[in-house]
């Protein structure tokens, strides 16, 4: 950590033993407690290991709260005949049923293009679709009145559940679920017809449960007039809010959305939370209780969409030495039922398929499928992981061919360094212009030693006929914004009280990544107090409006701006006040840790802020950011949807059992740039989880639904989630030590939700050089993911193929 990052701006004061208690001048203070650049601990930290974190069903339940079941479609595709729920609504305990007819407003939660029902009408999409809810005391009672339900269905076609049954199906109606989409950069067609090697491949990656700790829950309670107050376990306050307002009939400033924290959200709480919210909501407004939807495993992992599969097909053409002349891509992303965010999830998928390449001529064309399950959403990398998985394999196939170090071929075919005269462009015409991938490779293929290992690994499979190992470095390179433009805005409010406190709230959430701790330590950093001065509050529409999802890594980037915002016109005020109060110029007020130097005098914060206000200066302030620079034109696909780049390599070992498929991650060597970190201990533990969390996707995260389209991998007995005992037993983390973010954000830090996920592409390429080597070499694995056991020794039995 840079320690010179934060300073000390005013000469130590003196201590007036004269003075009265609450008068005397601060002790000397070299640095505040907590500020930016300091690895202090998660704010809820202790609260997580003691238990004492409440989530929303920790919080006590008022008198009359009822409890809400919702009932799900046993049926994929299906037209709806009758739905009766006379014998529901008679049942004892009863006390509300809703369907479709009995949605007050519209009966649409859908995060854009109003395609997702609260409640099936006339058609069901997947098992597991809300048919109706009932509202009971106990959740046993709703559950077993819900049985008593009259449904008759009639079977439309067979459920198209694969990419191939999907893209039957979308042939035979002449469209896809959301249109086709293409981006170009140059003749690719003509380089790769023109280039001395060609390599061609398909591989296939699988969707992922987001598995959060704590699942779907809301909990509503009814007002005056109508109005609701909504719990919801949200990445997305104020688009619940707009959604519940709309199932209300209401405008939205008749709902107001709270979320304090959430047990984990990875981006499986962003769009679709806003289901239970209004459920939840016209329960409570009908019957003027308060309602709770809480879904227990089994129910939230059959209702709520996954991470997007994909099939990638590619072909590329290279020169002898491995450079890349020319690449086509051809993406078929598998949505589900209906649209949520998938244009925008298969568009980053299109935007990372470059990874960190300079591919001088491409062509990425991307069709967005319908299927017969439930409907996939936001997941960490957005799309970004689905799109660089190609790439990598398309270096490990080049390198096979020309008998070359994997490494060497993805080194030579780098975007050119930051300060180059002439930068790379992407497939969507934007200059690559803070690449800094190269230095961070070259300092892990050092610090990993990957040279002699690679060496070690090839005389430990000579000598192994059973077991084999693997090892492979990647890169990342992951832009971060939202590229849907108007979403890269942020507000905050920012209150000091006349003790010196202060109240922080924002329109970020806290899901466990530490948003609300790096924010805090900007407003303290600002102020110059300890960070344990700043009350970090529930987030809530109530404070902040229309804010934008925390999501797309930008959590920090945005709110930190506008609680710094908020922060300095607050700051600004106490500067005009003492300079008025004391007859000094704006330079002679300085900030200093616990202090403020006011020309020769100093004083506590406290105390220029409890002056402050009896001079009537206002202390409390809104603050707003939108993020500068960027647009982007969706018809041409070009333009500049990325404020940055974030940059990371991993290099993994592995080792497998060619008589099982087996497989184990003995060590992984992590280097990634965060710029100046906000909180060094934060982010090492972010980078740390989402590399674990990408190594699940691509070795044994599996979903599996049969033929009748009903997800059978729906509880932790048969979906397997990477364990502490996964986690390799040498695991070497490293923030880059000479990272600063160029881009003129919060304290020149970088985002580190989502780019640490992609760094596990190390892992499978690792599994594919293993399988090489079951096979001598000879043949280039074919390997889709997840690599589990079954499809590691199905590739090691093909690759020893005569």
């Amino acid at each position: 950590m840079d320690e010179t990052r934060i300073q000390d701006r005013g000469e130590a004061g003196t201590l007036d033993p004269a003075a009265a208690p609450d008068e005397r001048r601060p002790a000397p203070r070299a640095r505040l407690q907590g500020g930016v650049g300091q690895p202090i601990h998660h704010d809820s930290g202790p609260k997580h290991v003691t238990g004492e974190a409440r989530y929303i069903d920790d919080e006590p339940e008022l008198p009359g709260t009822l409890q809400v079941f919702i009932a799900m479609s046993p049926r994929a595709n299906a037209r709806i005949l009758r739905i009766d729920l006379a014998s529901v609504r008679a049942a004892p305990g009863v006390v509300c049923a809703l369907g479709a007819g009995d949605v007050p407003g519209v009966n649409d939660y859908s995060p854009v293009f109003g395609d997702d029902p609260i409640f099936a009408e006339t058609h069901v999409h997947y098992v597991g679709q809300p048919i109706f809810a009932v509202a009971a005391p106990d959740l046993r009672t709703a559950r077993r009145a819900a049985a008593l339900a009259r449904v008759d269905y009639e079977d439309a076609a067979a459920p198209a559940l694969s990419i191939d049954e999907a893209l039957a199906a979308a042939d035979e109606a002449g469209e896809d679920l959301l249109p086709a989409h293409e981006m170009r950069l140059g003749d690719a067609g003509g380089a790769i017809d023109a280039a001395p090697h060609v390599v061609r491949g398909r591989v296939e990656t699988g969707g992922q449960d987001h598995f959060y700790l704590e699942g779907q829950i809301a909990y509503a309670i009814p007002g005056e007039d109508g109005d609701v107050l909504v719990r919801s376990s949200t990445q997305h306050p104020s688009e619940v809010q707009h959604n519940v307002a709309k199932a209300l009939g209401r405008p939205d400033n008749a709902v107001t959305i709270e979320v304090r924290r959430m047990g984990g959200g990875f981006g499986g709480k962003e769009s679709q939370p806003a289901l239970f919210a209004a459920v939840c909501a016209m329960v409570a407004v009908r019957t003027g209780r308060p309602a709770k939807c809480r879904l227990d495993r089994d129910d939230d992992m059959e209702m709520t969409g996954k991470r997007h599969e994909m099939r990638t097909d590619y072909r590329v053409g290279h020169d002898g030495e491995g450079r890349i002349l020319g690449a086509e891509f051809l993406q078929a992303v598998r949505c589900g039922y209906s649209k949520d965010l998938s244009g925008a999830i298969a568009d980053r998928a299109m935007f990372h398929a470059d990874n960190a390449y300079d591919l001088k001529a491409v062509r990425i064309r991307s069709r967005r499928l319908k299927t017969n399950t439930v409907s996939n959403t936001a997941f960490r990398g957005f799309g970004g992981p689905q799109g660089m998985v190609a790439i990598e394999r398309a270096m490990d196939r080049i390198a096979f061919d020309l008998r070359l170090d994997p490494l060497d071929v993805r080194k030579r075919n780098f975007y050119a360094a930051m300060g180059t005269p002439t930068p790379g462009t992407t497939p969507y015409h934007m200059a690559v212009e803070d690449c800094v991938v190269a230095e961070i490779v070259d300092e892990l293929e050092a610090s990993s030693d990957y040279r002699a290992r690679r060496a070690a690994v090839a005389s430990f499979n000579a000598a192994s006929p059973v077991l084999k190992k693997g090892l492979a470095l990647t890169p990342v390179k992951f832009g971060i914004s939202f590229t849907t433009s108007h979403l890269n805005q942020a507000g905050a409010l920012v209150h000091v009280y006349k003790d010196g406190s202060v109240h922080l709230n924002h329109g970020g959430t806290e899901m466990g990544q530490g948003l609300f701790t790096k924010v805090a330590q900007v407003v303290a950093e600002e102020f110059q107090i300890d960070v344990s001065d700043v009350k970090i509050t529930a987030t809530t529409t109530a404070k902040v409006p229309n804010t934008s999802a925390t999501a797309a890594s930008s959590g920090s980037d945005l709110n930190g701006m506008a609680a710094q915002a908020a922060a300095r016109t607050i700051k600004e005020r106490l500067i005009d006040y003492a300079v008025g109060r004391y007859d000094v110029a704006r330079e002679a007020v300085e900030f200093a840790p616990g202090r403020v130097r006011v020309g020769t005098k100093e004083m506590r914060f406290r105390d220029l802020v409890g002056e402050a206000y009896l001079a009537r200066v206002s202390l409390s302030s809104t603050g707003f950011y939108a993020t500068p620079g960027i647009a982007y034109d969706r018809e041409s696909a070009s333009g500049r949807p990325f404020y940055y780049f974030a940059y990371g390599a991993a290099c993994s070992e592995v080792v497998i059992d060619t008589l099982t498929g087996e497989n184990r991650l003995l060590r992984a060597d992590i280097l990634h740039d965060v710029g100046r970190s906000l909180n060094p201990a934060l982010d090492l533990g972010q980078i740390e989880g989402g590399f674990i969390q990408g190594m699940g996707w691509l070795t044994m995260e599996e979903l599996w639904w049969d033929k009748a389209g009903r997800l059978r991998t729906h509880a932790p007995s048969t979906y397997k989630i990477p364990t502490a005992n996964d986690r390799p037993d040498d695991l070497r983390v490293r923030l880059w030590d000479r990272g600063r973010n160029p881009a003129a954000t919060i304290f020149r830090s970088k985002a580190v939700g989502e780019p640490p996920f992609m760094l596990a592409l190390s892992v499978f390429s690792a599994l594919g050089d293993a399988v090489l080597a079951a096979g001598e070499g000879r043949r280039f694995p074919e390997l889709d993911a997840p690599a589990t056991p079954e499809r590691i020794l199905a590739a090691v039995r093909a690759v020893r193929e005569p």
